[in-house]
C-alpha cells in the first residue's frame, strides 16, 4: 500500500498516516512496515516536521519475494526440511512441497513489485521465465534459464 502510493507520488514525501488515511490501514502496522523497508534502502526517510519517506529504489529492481523477505525477516519458503516432524522419513509429500517451493520461488523471484502494481497488469499472462524445476511435471521439458 505504501508502495503504491510511492508509485504513484515517486517523489513526494508521504507519511505513515497519510497511508493509514488513504488504505485504512492500522497506524501501528504501517509504521513498522516503513520502518523495515526505509532500513533495507526501498525507502528513504526524512525526520522533521514536514518528515515522511519516499521511494528510493525502483520498484523495478525490487522482486515481489525480496518483499516478503524483508517484510517477513525471514527467507520466502514452504519447506519440511528445516524442522521434520516425526513422519518425515514415511512422508508422501515432502517432496511436492519441495517442487510447489521452487516453483513458487521462480515466480516470485520474477515478479518485480512495479509488474505488480501495475493497474493493467494482468499477472496470467506475464512471461514467468523458463526454468525447469527438479520432477515437476509442470515444467518438464522447459529449457533451464542460464
Amino acid at each position: 500500500m505504501s508502495l503504491k502510493l510511492a508509485k504513484e507520488q515517486p517523489q513526494e514525501i508521504f507519511t505513515a498516516r497519510t497511508v493509514c488515511d488513504r488504505f485504512g490501514a492500522p497506524f501501528d502496522t504501517v509504521a513498522r512496515v516503513l520502518q523495515i523497508m526505509n532500513h533495507h534502502g526501498l525507502l528513504q526517510s526524512y525526520k522533521g516536521v514536514k518528515g515522511g519517506y519516499t521511494l528510493s529504489r525502483s520498484l523495478q529492481t525490487v522482486s515481489y519475494k525480496d518483499l516478503v523477505e524483508m517484510i517477513e525477516g525471514k527467507t520466502f519458503m514452504m519447506d519440511c526440511h528445516d524442522g521434520p516432524c516425526e513422519f518425515f522419513k514415511s512422508c508422501n509429500i515432502t517432496q511436492p512441497i519441495k517442487r510447489l517451493n521452487d516453483y513458487l520461488l521462480t515466480i516470485f523471484s520474477s515478479l518485480s513489485l512495479e509488474e505488480l502494481l501495475a493497474e493493467d497488469n494482468l499477472l496470467a499472462l506475464k512471461k514467468i521465465p523458463l526454468k525447469e524445476i527438479e520432477n515437476c511435471p509442470v515444467t518438464k521439458g522447459m529449457k533451464h534459464e542460464n
